[in-house]
């Protein structure tokens, strides 16, 4: 990612000294909306981080120059990040910044016990060592699409999520290089695959129908998806790029699940 000046991005903590392609997880670099190019992208950003700091253009805030203010600023957001609670798991919600943004998204092993052959956003459970939401993130999608943490910029967080196994989930919203080589992980991933952002933006959804099986009895539900690139985005999946979308952009997506018959 460029270091530009009309592409500034703010590192904290140890500033990315090391290697383009370091895989040290407390390098953390925060992205401002004022140095997003893309509109859609930028709008996203202010949305977010005003839901974690309050008014990121708030002119109270006193430093001697845009750059020290941009500074403070980027700090604040990441100290309420990881002030964060930690939740059992977190996705990392990649975006590509360039002029036709594009969302991350993986299907999942189809051995895997649990939700074998489903889409996700790359991500885990939480590790003791992780510290907070963000790496646990960045590390899991690392080990899953070899994700380089050092071209990950972050933008903030979506509320919690809880899975069908009771887990709690955190996602978090990140900037990626639009040039960085994905691998999948085959033991846990079958395929990374891209959504274009501005079209799910206003990409209706259809009903999904699966078999919900309780007991001895088994019923036919429906569900909202996403057709993207062949694949059936739905579940705790879909429900997240709702919420995107919702705090992003005031679009409501009513999520449900119904009787399919109904």
């Amino acid at each position: 990612m460029s270091k530009s000046k009309d592409n500034l991005y703010i590192h904290l903590e140890n500033t990315l000294r090391s290697a383009p392609h370091s895989l040290r997880f407390d390098e953390l670099a925060v992205v401002l909306p004022a140095h997003i190019q893309p509109a859609s992208l930028r709008q996203l950003a202010q949305q977010l981080q005003n839901e974690l700091i309050g008014n990121i253009d708030d002119v109270s805030i006193k430093s001697d120059t845009a750059q020290n203010h941009d500074i403070q600023t980027a700090s604040r957001i990441l100290s309420a990040l990881k002030n964060t609670p930690i939740a059992d798991a977190s996705v990392l919600v990649a975006i590509t910044h360039e002029s036709k943004p594009k969302l991350l998204l993986t299907r999942r092993a189809g051995h895997l016990k649990s939700h074998a052959g489903q889409v996700s956003f790359a991500g885990g459970k939480y590790e003791p060592s992780d510290g907070n939401n963000i790496v646990t993130a960045l590390r899991e999608a690392c080990e899953e699409t070899a994700l380089p943490p050092s071209q990950v910029q972050i933008v903030g967080q979506l509320p919690i999520q809880t899975s069908k196994a009771g887990l709690s989930v955190r996602p978090i919203v990140a900037l990626v290089s639009p040039n960085v080589t994905y691998v999948p992980e085959l033991g846990e991933i079958e395929r990374i695959f891209w959504a274009d952002f501005e079209t799910l933006m206003t990409q209706p959804t259809v009903d999904y129908v699966f078999t919900y099986k309780q007991n001895e009895q088994s019923s036919m539900v429906a569900t909202p998806s996403w057709i993207i690139d062949n694949e059936t985005v739905w579940g705790l999946t879909g429900k997240i790029i709702a919420s995107l979308l919702k705090i992003g952009f005031d679009r409501q997506v009513e999520w449900y699940y119904r009787m399919a018959d109904e």
